[in-house]
Protein backbone atom coordinates (compact mmCIF):
# COMPACT_ATOMS: atom_id res chain seq x y z
CA UNK A 1 0.00 0.00 0.00
CA UNK A 2 1.51 3.28 -0.99
CA UNK A 3 1.47 5.54 1.77
CA UNK A 4 0.04 9.24 0.46
CA UNK A 5 1.50 12.49 2.70
CA UNK A 6 -0.15 15.97 3.17
CA UNK A 7 2.94 17.08 5.01
CA UNK A 8 4.56 18.82 1.86
CA UNK A 9 6.50 22.47 1.62
CA UNK A 10 3.19 23.61 0.55
CA UNK A 11 1.08 22.54 3.02
CA UNK A 12 2.94 23.85 5.67
CA UNK A 13 3.07 27.24 4.36
CA UNK A 14 -0.17 27.04 4.16
CA UNK A 15 -0.62 25.79 7.47
CA UNK A 16 1.03 28.94 8.91
CA UNK A 17 -0.16 31.35 6.82
CA UNK A 18 -3.96 30.73 8.17
CA UNK A 19 -2.86 30.49 11.62
CA UNK A 20 -4.10 32.73 14.46
CA UNK A 21 -0.82 34.72 14.99
CA UNK A 22 -0.48 37.59 12.93
CA UNK A 23 3.76 37.07 13.94
CA UNK A 24 4.21 33.49 12.83
CA UNK A 25 2.30 34.35 9.45
CA UNK A 26 4.56 37.25 9.06
CA UNK A 27 8.06 34.99 9.99
CA UNK A 28 6.02 31.85 7.51
CA UNK A 29 5.86 34.59 4.52
CA UNK A 30 9.01 35.70 4.79
CA UNK A 31 10.35 31.96 5.41
CA UNK A 32 8.68 31.56 1.87
CA UNK A 33 10.58 34.33 0.41
CA UNK A 34 13.67 33.65 1.61
CA UNK A 35 13.67 29.88 0.42
CA UNK A 36 11.73 29.99 -3.00
CA UNK A 37 9.41 27.44 -4.18
CA UNK A 38 7.43 27.43 -6.86
CA UNK A 39 4.69 25.25 -5.02
CA UNK A 40 4.31 28.18 -2.50
CA UNK A 41 3.08 30.83 -4.96
CA UNK A 42 -0.51 30.03 -5.44
CA UNK A 43 -0.64 30.03 -2.00
CA UNK A 44 0.95 33.26 -1.11
CA UNK A 45 -1.21 34.68 -3.60
CA UNK A 46 -4.49 33.40 -2.22
CA UNK A 47 -3.18 34.21 1.20
CA UNK A 48 -3.02 38.16 0.02
CA UNK A 49 -7.08 38.12 -0.46
CA UNK A 50 -7.56 37.30 3.00
CA UNK A 51 -4.94 38.54 4.86
CA UNK A 52 -5.72 41.38 7.57
CA UNK A 53 -2.71 42.66 8.76
CA UNK A 54 -0.98 45.23 6.31
CA UNK A 55 2.35 44.26 7.58
CA UNK A 56 1.90 40.17 6.50
CA UNK A 57 0.69 41.62 3.53
CA UNK A 58 3.53 43.67 2.72
CA UNK A 59 5.19 40.38 3.24
CA UNK A 60 3.07 38.51 1.23
CA UNK A 61 4.32 40.90 -1.83
CA UNK A 62 7.67 40.65 -1.12
CA UNK A 63 8.06 36.82 -0.87
CA UNK A 64 5.60 36.75 -4.47
CA UNK A 65 8.37 39.12 -5.99
CA UNK A 66 11.73 36.43 -4.80
CA UNK A 67 9.86 33.63 -7.12
CA UNK A 68 10.03 33.23 -10.87
CA UNK A 69 8.37 36.31 -11.94
CA UNK A 70 7.00 34.61 -15.00
CA UNK A 71 5.07 32.31 -12.82
CA UNK A 72 4.05 34.59 -10.44
CA UNK A 73 2.60 37.35 -13.18
CA UNK A 74 0.76 34.61 -14.53
CA UNK A 75 -0.56 33.04 -11.01
CA UNK A 76 -1.21 37.66 -9.98
CA UNK A 77 -2.92 38.48 -13.29
CA UNK A 78 -6.09 36.87 -12.40
CA UNK A 79 -6.38 38.30 -9.03
CA UNK A 80 -7.58 41.69 -11.26
CA UNK A 81 -10.90 40.47 -11.97
CA UNK A 82 -11.61 39.22 -8.85
CA UNK A 83 -14.76 40.51 -6.80
CA UNK A 84 -12.51 40.87 -3.66
CA UNK A 85 -11.26 44.93 -3.46
CA UNK A 86 -8.32 43.96 -1.13
CA UNK A 87 -7.17 40.73 -4.17
CA UNK A 88 -7.50 43.39 -6.50
CA UNK A 89 -5.16 45.69 -4.88
CA UNK A 90 -2.75 43.65 -3.67
CA UNK A 91 -2.41 42.03 -6.93
CA UNK A 92 -1.99 45.52 -8.36
CA UNK A 93 0.54 46.14 -5.21
CA UNK A 94 2.92 43.24 -6.32
CA UNK A 95 2.84 43.96 -10.26
CA UNK A 96 3.95 47.16 -9.12
CA UNK A 97 7.09 45.87 -7.15
CA UNK A 98 7.76 43.24 -9.75
CA UNK A 99 7.93 45.77 -12.65
CA UNK A 100 7.36 44.14 -15.88
CA UNK A 101 6.09 46.36 -18.57
CA UNK A 102 4.33 43.88 -20.14
CA UNK A 103 1.96 43.71 -17.35
CA UNK A 104 0.68 47.60 -17.52
CA UNK A 105 -1.68 46.74 -20.41
CA UNK A 106 -3.79 44.69 -17.63
CA UNK A 107 -4.55 47.90 -15.69
CA UNK A 108 -7.57 48.76 -16.93
CA UNK A 109 -9.66 52.14 -17.06
CA UNK A 110 -12.23 50.28 -14.72
CA UNK A 111 -9.16 49.26 -12.26
CA UNK A 112 -7.99 53.36 -12.40
CA UNK A 113 -11.47 54.38 -11.60
CA UNK A 114 -12.57 51.66 -9.34
CA UNK A 115 -15.30 52.64 -6.94
CA UNK A 116 -12.57 51.08 -3.67
CA UNK A 117 -10.35 54.02 -2.78
CA UNK A 118 -7.55 51.18 -2.21
CA UNK A 119 -7.63 49.49 -5.41
CA UNK A 120 -7.87 52.76 -7.43
CA UNK A 121 -4.62 53.93 -5.15
CA UNK A 122 -2.52 50.91 -5.99
CA UNK A 123 -3.74 50.92 -9.68
CA UNK A 124 -2.38 54.59 -10.04
CA UNK A 125 1.03 53.80 -8.38
CA UNK A 126 1.11 50.82 -10.59
CA UNK A 127 0.51 52.34 -13.95
CA UNK A 128 2.45 55.48 -13.45
CA UNK A 129 5.40 52.81 -12.79
CA UNK A 130 4.73 50.30 -15.57
CA UNK A 131 3.42 53.01 -18.41
CA UNK A 132 5.29 52.46 -21.75
CA UNK A 133 7.41 55.58 -22.78
CA UNK A 134 5.72 57.60 -25.09
CA UNK A 135 2.01 56.75 -22.92
CA UNK A 136 2.26 59.31 -19.92
CA UNK A 137 0.36 61.70 -21.20
CA UNK A 138 -2.78 59.47 -22.23
CA UNK A 139 -2.57 57.95 -18.85
CA UNK A 140 -2.64 61.87 -17.47
CA UNK A 141 -5.48 62.20 -19.41
CA UNK A 142 -7.02 59.07 -18.00
CA UNK A 143 -6.63 60.03 -14.40
CA UNK A 144 -7.12 63.54 -14.29
CA UNK A 145 -10.96 62.91 -13.22
CA UNK A 146 -9.81 61.82 -10.76
CA UNK A 147 -8.28 65.29 -9.16
CA UNK A 148 -10.45 66.10 -6.05
CA UNK A 149 -11.52 62.53 -5.24
CA UNK A 150 -11.06 61.66 -1.62
CA UNK A 151 -9.13 62.30 1.74
CA UNK A 152 -5.50 63.87 2.08
CA UNK A 153 -3.77 60.43 1.49
CA UNK A 154 -5.91 59.30 -1.80
CA UNK A 155 -4.71 62.49 -3.65
CA UNK A 156 -1.35 62.27 -2.45
CA UNK A 157 -1.15 59.38 -3.91
CA UNK A 158 -2.82 60.76 -7.20
CA UNK A 159 -0.19 63.75 -6.96
CA UNK A 160 2.67 61.23 -6.73
CA UNK A 161 1.76 59.26 -9.75
CA UNK A 162 1.40 62.27 -11.70
CA UNK A 163 5.10 63.64 -10.34
CA UNK A 164 6.13 59.97 -11.36
CA UNK A 165 4.64 60.51 -15.27
CA UNK A 166 7.12 63.61 -15.19
CA UNK A 167 7.26 66.81 -17.53
CA UNK A 168 5.22 65.07 -19.64
CA UNK A 169 1.72 65.55 -18.14
CA UNK A 170 2.04 69.11 -17.02
CA UNK A 171 0.03 70.94 -19.57
CA UNK A 172 -2.62 68.16 -18.40
CA UNK A 173 -2.48 68.98 -14.85
CA UNK A 174 -1.98 72.79 -15.44
CA UNK A 175 -5.45 72.89 -17.72
CA UNK A 176 -7.19 70.82 -14.56
CA UNK A 177 -6.15 73.68 -12.09
CA UNK A 178 -8.02 76.07 -14.21
CA UNK A 179 -11.00 73.90 -13.47
CA UNK A 180 -14.15 75.70 -11.91
CA UNK A 181 -14.46 73.17 -9.75
CA UNK A 182 -12.03 74.04 -6.56
CA UNK A 183 -11.52 70.93 -5.07
CA UNK A 184 -9.74 69.93 -8.30
CA UNK A 185 -8.24 72.98 -9.22
CA UNK A 186 -6.68 72.99 -5.35
CA UNK A 187 -5.38 69.42 -5.92
CA UNK A 188 -4.42 70.35 -9.11
CA UNK A 189 -2.49 73.12 -8.29
CA UNK A 190 -0.84 71.03 -5.74
CA UNK A 191 0.37 68.66 -7.31
CA UNK A 192 2.00 70.96 -10.08
CA UNK A 193 4.00 72.40 -6.65
CA UNK A 194 4.89 68.39 -5.87
CA UNK A 195 6.22 68.38 -9.49
CA UNK A 196 8.36 70.94 -9.51
CA UNK A 197 9.80 70.54 -6.17
CA UNK A 198 9.56 66.84 -4.95
CA UNK A 199 10.81 67.89 -1.60
CA UNK A 200 8.28 69.94 -0.66
CA UNK A 201 5.32 68.19 1.83
CA UNK A 202 1.87 67.36 0.39
CA UNK A 203 -0.21 69.19 3.22
CA UNK A 204 2.25 72.82 2.90
CA UNK A 205 1.35 72.37 -1.41
CA UNK A 206 -2.15 71.89 -0.61
CA UNK A 207 -2.63 74.86 1.79
CA UNK A 208 -0.87 77.27 -0.86
CA UNK A 209 -2.94 75.71 -3.35
CA UNK A 210 -6.67 76.24 -1.43
CA UNK A 211 -5.09 79.52 -0.90
CA UNK A 212 -4.35 80.30 -4.75
CA UNK A 213 -7.64 79.20 -5.62
CA UNK A 214 -9.41 81.26 -3.04
CA UNK A 215 -7.67 84.47 -3.92
CA UNK A 216 -8.56 83.96 -7.35
CA UNK A 217 -12.08 84.06 -6.76
CA UNK A 218 -11.81 86.79 -4.83
CA UNK A 219 -13.01 90.49 -5.91
CA UNK A 220 -10.57 92.68 -7.03
CA UNK A 221 -10.30 96.20 -4.87
CA UNK A 222 -9.51 99.07 -7.77
CA UNK A 223 -7.28 101.83 -6.76
CA UNK A 224 -8.12 105.20 -6.37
Amino acid sequence: MVEITTDTPRNRLRTALWGISSSARLQAALAAGTRPDGSYIEVLVQRCEVEPDFFVRDMLTWALTRHDPALTVKAVLPELRSSSPQARSQALHTLSKIGDPKTGDAITVDLLHDDDVEVARAAWRAAAGLVPQGGEALLAQELVSELGRGDRETQRSLSRAFAVLGAAVESVIEDAARSENDAVSAHAVATLAIMADPDEGFDAATAEAKRVVALRGAPTVQEQ
